[in-house]
């Protein structure tokens, strides 16, 4: 594992067809790719919570620009039934949903920031300003304490924007640029032990 490159040890994990590599998923039938409590029709479904998470957690896995193609390898029996001639669109559609939910969570972050922000401009004003008032009514140990005191309280309250405009927005972007990635992806529905195309 140590002294092999990022690009070595995906290809020990992932097939490759091309210049694609491939996310496999293994399913006895294809309904255990959706969440059994979801009562929506076939195509809007929602995905099964694990499937989810090793779909995304292996896209992540590699550079955003690498090819990808996305496979379920299923038993000859599945590809009678309705929802595989849907699959590839439900994929996309579920995806999609997930794609724009992340964009509508980066919104509501950047909005809560801008909001933060100004809140915590206007306390560290009103810190300094009366800081300013205690330094010039007061002496001694009292005033050196209340000074401080409010000078840390008024960058405190800047601390909440300074994480959201620093560190919080970009995990959200990144993960927004995952779903729509997989979103994008070719999806190829195969038999149990078929031949890889070439």
């Amino acid at each position: 594992m140590f002294g092999q490159t990022p690009a070595q040890r995906l290809a020990r994990r992932y097939r490759r067809e091309g210049d694609a590599y491939l996310v496999e998923v293994r399913l006895r039938e294809l309904r255990a790719l959706f969440n059994s409590f979801d009562p929506a029709p076939f195509l809007d479904k929602d995905l099964d919570d694990e499937a989810e998470q090793y779909i995304v957690g292996a896209v992540e896995e590699f550079p955003l620009g690498t090819p990808l193609k996305l496979v379920f390898h299923v038993p000859a029996t599945t590809l009678h039934d309705p929802g595989a001639a849907l699959l590839a669109d439900s994929i996309r559609g579920y995806f999609d949903y997930r794609a724009a939910h992340a964009g509508r969570r980066l919104e509501l972050l950047l909005r809560q920031g801008r909001l933060s922000l100004l809140i915590g401009i206007g306390f560290l004003f009103a810190c300094l300003g009366a800081r300013s008032v205690a330094a010039g009514t007061l002496t001694g140990t009292l005033r050196d304490i209340l000074a401080e005191g409010l000078l840390i309280s008024g960058w405190v309250a800047m601390w909440r924007p300074l994480q959201i405009y620093l560190y919080d927005w970009w995990p959200l972007v990144r993960r927004r640029r995952v779903l729509r990635k997989i979103r994008d992806l070719p999806v190829q529905l195969r038999v149990t032990g078929q031949p890889p195309d070439r």
